[in-house]
């Protein structure tokens, strides 16, 4: 779907016009694409005293062939600004954080990218450190929302021993990869880690399951696991067969037709899944419906259908594959939930009960896929480009568009590359996370 605006507003009129009114201005994103290298400059990195991820995310980079200042040089630009700030402790010690990025913030590039490295801070052993701890994410926000031509920020908390856990994460977030990301906290805890033999194609060897894969959203992320080298079981309701069998077939994987919400849908997906695969590695619940109506005008069959699709048969479809080992040990399960669950949405009563309550099966699953060697995390988008938001009334699409740090929408692709990111191998230890693919949306900001 074209955004008229942005080509506008790209265009040596628009550009003028939207100076002088101070418009939003949605700079084109840089998305990924193989064989593209994760920063396209290099990176300023530095650390506050006594910080303890700076050696680590300095091998990052050397891993991706960054490269690395570690003192800012006048006129350069910078791909990305990095902080290490897991040694503040105390309110007078964010004081770091200015003086770090107060100079260099400037010389960030386009489409440029913030990490503030921090400590969980529950962890912190006094009440200053948990304090000047939980400062770091109003800073990190704040600046995300200062940036300009498609910049981003984010504040990733560690845990104390899950240092060597970083790489994953840091690769996806400095990369093209997050280009809708902004303003998010990712929480990194202790697991037992295992690098991919090979970072462009981490999911090699492994099955991933993606309903609701006929199109839109689910569709992208069949293409993006399979790009990454999962064998991708696409499944859709028997009325998408075609479109479902076109992208199992392009992804060079399987379809699978079944309705989801069918009282013997969670027996033949897992009977299936046992006896084609051997089990699974990964299951992304991507399947769900909007029947929008507001409270007062929604009737009994609005509500039941959303919430049946929704929620109700992702945890019937979870009870079983984890009930009979079906998911193997290590395996990852990813929602997929929506800001209408974070902010609420006019008219989505019924939607947004289901997503706020994907968030819950998150919270409630995460100790036990913990116990597993797995994870399960969820991604909440906000506006993204696709045939149900092309059908949104004008005026209300735009706003959809433009109510965000980024000021325009995302595409089903930045969706995709976020699950991929859950689902990496290396990503062990990002467990029970809710991340917001929506430009860091004003909603529910």
């Amino acid at each position: 779907m074209t955004d008229r605006y942005q080509k506008f507003a790209r265009s040596g009129l628009g550009r003028f016009v939207v100076g002088r009114l101070g418009l939003p201005d949605p700079y084109p994103l840089r998305r990924f694409h193989p064989g593209q290298p994760v920063l396209t400059g290099p990176a300023l990195l530095g650390a506050a005293p006594g910080g303890r991820l700076v050696e680590q995310a300095q091998a990052v980079l050397k891993a991706v062939q960054a490269e690395t200042h570690t003192e800012r040089v006048p006129d350069q630009r910078y791909a990305a600004l990095i902080l290490d700030a897991t040694g503040i402790t105390s309110s007078e010690q964010l004081h770091e954080l200015y003086d770090f990025f107060h100079p260099a913030i400037r010389s960030l590039a386009a489409c440029g990218r913030v990490l503030v490295l921090g400590s969980r801070p529950e962890e912190e052993l006094d009440t200053a450190g948990r304090i000047a701890q939980r400062a770091l994410e109003g800073f990190t926000r704040s600046v995300g929302k200062e940036l300009r031509r498609g910049g981003t920020a984010q504040l990733v908390q560690v845990a104390v021993g899950a240092e060597h856990g970083i790489e994953s994460t840091l690769r996806f977030l400095l990369s093209a990869r997050s280009a809708y990301v902004s303003g998010q906290v990712v929480r990194i805890e202790r697991a037992e880690q295992t690098e991919p033999a090979d970072w462009d194609r981490p999911l090699a060897g492994s099955v991933a399951l993606v309903t609701g894969a006929s199109r839109g959203i689910g569709a992208a992320i069949a293409d993006v696991l399979g790009r990454d080298g999962a064998h991708v079981v696409c499944l859709d309701v028997p009325a998408q067969g075609a479109d479902l069998s076109e992208v199992a077939n392009r992804v060079g994987g399987t379809s699978l037709q079944l309705d989801i919400t069918s009282a013997d849908a969670p027996r033949r997906l897992a009977d299936h899944l046992a006896t084609r695969h051997d089990g699974v590695d990964i299951v992304v619940h991507n399947a769900g419906i909007t029947r929008d109506k507001t409270l007062a005008g929604m009737d009994e069959a609005r509500w039941n259908a959303v919430l049946a699709v929704n929620l109700t048969s992702q945890e019937r479809v979870n009870d079983v594959l984890l009930g009979e080992d079906v998911l193997r040990r290590g395996g990852r399960i990813i929602d997929l939930s929506s800001i209408a669950g974070i902010a609420g949405n006019l008219g989505q009563t019924n939607y947004a009960t289901t997503k706020a309550g994907v968030i819950g099966m998150v919270d409630a699953l995460a100790p036990e896929l913990r116990r597993r060697g797995g994870t399960i995390n969820a991604v909440a988008p906000g506006f993204i480009e696709t045939r149900m938001t092309a059908a949104v009334p004008l005026f209300v699409r735009e706003a959809g568009r433009r109510m965000n740090s980024l000021a325009q929408g995302g595409l089903p692709v930045d969706v995709a590359e976020t699950i991929a990111w859950y689902a990496n191998p290396a990503s062990a230890g990002v467990n029970g996370n809710v991340v917001r693919v929506c430009g860091q949306s004003l909603l529910g900001a």
